[in-house]
């Protein structure tokens, strides 16, 4: 069940959420392209943790010039890919009483960084996919993209429910030429985003509504996008995996 003689790149790799995909994909015997934007010392420190496993790119993913410049670096670093995990994310807030070059300002750069980039990265891998064998696609969505979002956030909560659909369209259109898709939808995890709200809003405002009264952990997603990889999984695909501690059931 070993990932062995799979390559995937794992954009936003330097946080919480990232490096936990990058070292469970490893522990697998994969091979990563661990992609950063800005923090080069991340990125290094997470590569040199890697044993050998993996290959550092930059891009800038709010760029839309970005996604087509990281996929040709990665497959020019790994060569075949066999696995796109569209992980890089942002979650910025804008009130509805901003004013509207702020609103659309915010949700342009939301919808850039957390779909748009997520759709050109996804048109190259199937397009380098069906050259070479299949491969899979792994979308980080949300809890939120299912249930709505807060009024300052709802350009989040948005593109993760796009995020969704998208992941939908590619297992429906392309898991016949052995291109399959998945996305996972977690509820709070202990990250910097996470602390951010924390600090302004309070824990308990974080926990409320989790029937197991605690965050996600970072290396739980990890453990799930690596599991999601495995070749025997084929049937995941279009499946939106759930990791919300119970805070939404469908």
């Amino acid at each position: 069940m070993k990932l062995v003689g799979q390559s995937i790149l794992v954009t936003g790799a330097t946080g919480a959420i990232g490096q936990a995909i990058c070292r469970a994909l490893v522990a697998e015997e994969a091979n990563v392209v661990v992609h950063y934007g800005r923090n080069r010392d991340a990125a290094e420190a997470l590569i040199n943790a890697l044993n050998g496993r993996g290959w550092m790119v930059a891009a800038d993913l709010s760029d839309p010039a970005g996604p087509q410049v990281l996929w040709e670096q990665a497959v020019a670093a790994a060569g075949r890919l066999t696995g796109l995990v569209n992980n890089a994310g942002i979650r910025s807030e804008v009130s509805i009483d901003a004013q509207m070059e702020e609103w659309q300002r915010v949700w342009d750069r939301e919808m850039r960084v957390n779909f748009l980039s997520a759709v050109d990265l996804s048109k190259l891998a199937i397009q380098h996919f069906r050259k070479n064998g299949g491969g899979r696609i792994v979308n980080m969505a949300s809890r939120a993209g299912q249930r709505g979002y807060t009024s300052s956030a709802m350009a989040y909560g948005a593109t993760k429910a796009a995020l969704i659909n998208l992941t939908k369209s590619i297992a429906q259109s392309h898991g016949h030429e052995g291109v399959t898709s998945v996305a996972l939808a977690p509820g709070w995890v202990r990250t910097e985003m996470a602390e951010a709200y924390i600090a302004e809003h309070g824990e308990a405002a974080a926990l409320a509504g989790i029937p197991i009264a605690r965050m996600a952990d970072a290396d739980e997603i990890g453990e799930i996008t690596a599991f999601a990889f495995r070749p025997a999984q084929a049937s995941f695909n279009g499946a939106v995996l759930d990791v919300n501690g119970g805070s939404y059931m469908r």
